[in-house]
């Protein structure tokens, strides 16, 4: 039988344990990212030719639901295309930097006075595989998730699934990084990977266990299969009677 603290989230903390946790950290726009930035001012009439592109447009039938469907896409270099404004570089800013990076291009250009910029996430979402009653990508619209928030969306772990061997992928640049996570241990509360970042995939192994059932049920299948064939044999030869 399994251990019950491995099964058990924080079984190290006690009663009335206070634990520092980090707090979320403010996303970073990266290549393909879908954003909406919209636009407002004195003059609405002036401000609607830059909220254009953040029109939705027409839903795809075989969409995902909760997936985006219009906004501004983070090209290969880094830029979006804004109207007049033309390419602007997006890649490794945060929200608000954009935000104020775009502001003062208006400014500067004497398109607007006074502007002001909001620029959101539409495709902030984690994918979460493995041993979780409902795998599958969960959309976020609050730009901000914790491991166990995530975890929580997908249904939380099964009985089978490793609660102290997580693996989080992250993409980082040009490379993955992969770091496996303890959520028997009240210091994941700590770590800098609590709040997870869009794209961020994780994997709930399984545990011996559940290898063991399968292999046992791979065993037995042919001889459940092979008694079912005799019975149907015997019903045959006993209706021809």
């Amino acid at each position: 039988c399994s251990n019950t603290k491995q099964i058990a989230y924080f079984n190290d903390v006690g009663d009335s344990t206070l634990i520092a946790s980090k707090a979320g950290l403010e996303p970073v726009i990266q290549k393909k990212d879908i954003l909406s930035i919209t636009v407002s001012s004195l003059s609405n009439e002036a401000s609607i030719l830059f909220n254009t592109p953040n029109q939705p447009m027409t839903p795809n039938a075989g969409a995902t639901p909760g997936s985006p469907t219009g906004g501004y896409l983070v090209s290969q270099d880094g830029t979006i295309k804004f109207p007049i404004l033309g390419n602007i570089n997006a890649a490794g800013l945060t929200q608000k930097q954009l935000e104020n990076n775009i502001a003062q291009l208006l400014i500067d250009k004497k398109l607007l006075f006074d502007p002001i910029v909001t620029a959101r996430f539409l495709n902030f979402r984690i994918t979460v595989l493995g041993e979780v009653n409902h795998p599958g990508v969960v959309y976020v619209p609050s730009e901000q998730i914790s491991i166990l928030e995530a975890v929580g969306d997908a249904g939380d772990l099964t009985i089978y699934g490793l609660r102290g061997n997580i693996i989080l992928i992250r993409q980082e640049g040009g490379e993955k990084l992969i770091k496996r996570l303890n959520l028997n241990s009240s210091k994941i509360l700590q770590s800098p990977y609590y709040f997870l970042k869009s794209n961020d995939v994780i994997y709930v192994e399984p545990g011996k266990a559940k290898v063991a059932s399968i292999s046992v049920a791979q065993e037995r299948l042919p001889v459940i299969l092979s008694g079912l064939s005799l019975i149907v044999i015997l019903m045959t030869y006993v209706f021809k009677l």
